[in-house]
């Protein structure tokens, strides 16, 4: 299956961090709680909470190993590794129905190079992705990477998903990188189209609870 790697292009616009506008030196354990608070309802550039833990490196380990390797990693080679390429077709042609060629084709596209930069960026900062485990592959690896995307609202987030593979602050650096290189545009539909994907992908594996992000 060969996919058009031709992004779109848009300027970016970037969501300012959340917080608390403090005065003087000194915080009463009231405002310290408020800000805590207020720090917990950051949103993700796309739309999503943020999730700043500790990043899950073997299940990108696995979805990299899934896709050919840290070399020659493609998100349709990732796609059709965990479903199969029936399944991955059909989703395609659901996509592509839903919205159009070029958009599909941007968004895989678009994961092709959000992963490929992430392992760039991570390697830069002195991060080193562990042994893929070897059962964590097919549909266990699909339903690891729904359930690593799936908010505290209940809903596939792309960016709570990023966040998890690689953490927050590299996720927005792989950003950054693909507003300098391709724009808002790109950003924003390869995170739009693969809410809506993994949401599908939830469903047909039987999770039925994850609900489908505003953005779609």
């Amino acid at each position: 299956m060969k996919i058009s790697r031709k992004l779109t292009a848009a300027p970016l616009v970037l969501v300012a961090a959340l917080g608390l506008a403090m005065s003087g030196t000194m915080m009463t354990a009231n405002a310290a709680t408020s800000q805590k608070t207020e720090m917990s309802h950051a949103m993700n550039w796309f739309g999503g909470p943020v999730y700043e833990g500790a990043p899950a490196l073997e299940a990108t380990a696995a979805l990299v190993a899934a896709g050919g390797g840290a070399k020659n990693f493609t998100f349709d080679k990732a796609l059709v590794s965990m479903l199969g390429e029936k399944t991955v077709n059909a989703e395609v042609a659901k996509l592509t129905k839903q919205y159009g060629e070029k958009d599909v084709k941007g968004f895989i596209a678009g994961m092709t190079f959000a992963i490929n930069d992430g392992l760039k960026r991570a390697t830069e900062a002195g991060v080193k992705l562990p042994a893929a485990p070897a059962d964590l592959k097919g549909v266990k690896l699909a339903k690891t990477l729904v359930a690593a995307g799936t908010a505290p609202d209940g809903a596939f987030w792309a960016g709570y998903l990023f966040d998890k593979a690689i953490s927050h602050k590299l996720h927005n650096q792989v950003m950054a990188d693909i507003d300098v290189k391709f724009g808002h545009g790109a950003d924003e539909n390869t995170h739009k189209i693969l809410n809506q994907a993994m949401y599908d992908v939830a469903h047909a594996l039987g999770e039925k609870n994850v609900k489908l992000a505003s953005l779609h």
